[in-house]
C-alpha cells in the first residue's frame, strides 16, 4: 500500500499534531457531535451562517415567481431576503405578504423549515449550555524522585472551579512503542497502578503517585530509553459534582519529555504568621530540582 499524499485532516492529540488520511465519517454524519464540541464564537458563527443562507436560497425562489410578494420593498432581490428573513422567523409584520399559490408554498415550506430549526437550534443551545464540563487543571510536567528509598512518578492535578467532586476517580497509563516476537511494531497500553486511587472529596489539589518497583512497567528504564520507546501517559479524572450529581471527566496526555527526573514539585499549600492555611495555585506547575543527600559522617580515625 502506497503512502497517503497531501497532509490530510489534522487532529490534535495531547500538543501533537496527526495527520488523518481517508477518513471516511463526513460532518454530515455527525454533525451533532461537531455542534457540541466546537468553541461558543464558532457556534453562534455557524448558526448565522446557516442563517443566511436559507434566507438566500429562499429569497432566490420567491425572485423566481412573477409578482409573488404584494408591498415588495425593495423591488429587487433584497425586498425577498428582508421578506424571507420575516417568514422564516415567523415575525409576519404584515406589509409584505405572498400573494401567488407559488409563493403561499414557499412561505408555507419556509416557515416549516424556520420551526424545525429553531427547536433543534434550542435544543443544540440547551445541551451546550447544561453539558457538565470540569475546570480540572494539570501540572506541566510529572516528577520522578526517590521517595521513602523507592523511585516515584508523581503527578499534580487541582480543581479550578472549586466545587467539590465527589468519589473522584484516576486513572493512569503509559503507551509505549514495541515489537512483538514476530517484528510487528505496535503501540502499547500499559496501566500503570496509583497508591492512591480514589479520592472522596477532590476540591483543591491532588498529587498522584506511582511506585517504579519491579511490578511496575516503568522499572529499570531511563529517560533516553522511555525517548526511544516515544513513551506517552494519560492521566483521567473522572467523578460527580457534589450540587448537580452531573458526571465530569478530565485527562491530560504527557510526553515522555515532560518528565523532570529528580525534581520536586514545590508545595502549594502554606500556613501564614497569624496561623491561617493558604493554597498557591500559581505554584501548580512549579518544581525544583532534589537537593542532594547529605554526605556521611566520618568517624574520627576511621
Amino acid at each position: 500500500m502506497g503512502a497517503a499524499k497531501g497532509k490530510g485532516r489534522q487532529v490534535v492529540v495531547g500538543g501533537h499534531v496527526i495527520h488523518v488520511h481517508q477518513l471516511p465519517l463526513k460532518l454530515a454524519n455527525d454533525i451533532y457531535h461537531v455542534a457540541m464540541t466546537m468553541s461558543w464564537p464558532q457556534f453562534y458563527v455557524a448558526i448565522a451562517a446557516l442563517f443566511f443562507v436559507l434566507n438566500m436560497l429562499f429569497a432566490s425562489l420567491y425572485q423566481l415567481g412573477e409578482g409573488s410578494i404584494a408591498n415588495q420593498f425593495p423591488r429587487d432581490f433584497w425586498g425577498a431576503f428582508f421578506f424571507s428573513v420575516e417568514t422564516l422567523a415567523t415575525v409576519g409584520y404584515g406589509d409584505m405578504h405572498p400573494q401567488t399559490v407559488y409563493a403561499h408554498i414557499i412561505s408555507m415550506l419556509e416557515i416549516f423549515i424556520g420551526m424545525m430549526s429553531l427547536a433543534l437550534v434550542t435544543g443544540v443551545t440547551f445541551a451546550r449550555f447544561s453539558l457538565p464540563r470540569s475546570r480540572i487543571v494539570f501540572s506541566r510536567h510529572p516528577v520522578i524522585r526517590p521517595m521513602d528509598g523507592r523511585q516515584v512518578l508523581m503527578l499534580r492535578a487541582a480543581n479550578a472551579r472549586q466545587n467539590v467532586i465527589v468519589d473522584a476517580e484516576a486513572q493512569l497509563h503509559m503507551l509505549l512503542n514495541t515489537v512483538s516476537s514476530e517484528g510487528t511494531p505496535l503501540r502499547r497500553l500499559h496501566d500503570l497502578k496509583l497508591q492512591r486511587q480514589h479520592h472522596p472529596m477532590f476540591v483543591l489539589s491532588w498529587t498522584l503517585m506511582h511506585v517504579i518497583d519491579e511490578h511496575s512497567p516503568l522499572y529499570g528504564r531511563s529517560a533516553e530509553e522511555l525517548a526511544q520507546l516515544r513513551a506517552g501517559f494519560i492521566l483521567s479524572i473522572g467523578g460527580s459534582d457534589e450540587v448537580t450529581r452531573q458526571s465530569m471527566a478530565a485527562r491530560h496526555l504527557f510526553q515522555h519529555d515532560d518528565i523532570r527526573w529528580n525534581h520536586q514539585y514545590q508545595d502549594l499549600l502554606y500556613t501564614d504568621e497569624h496561623g491561617e492555611d493558604h493554597v498557591d495555585f500559581g505554584l501548580l506547575h512549579a518544581i525544583s530540582p532534589m537537593p542532594e543527600p547529605p554526605a556521611p559522617a566520618t568517624r574520627p580515625g576511621g
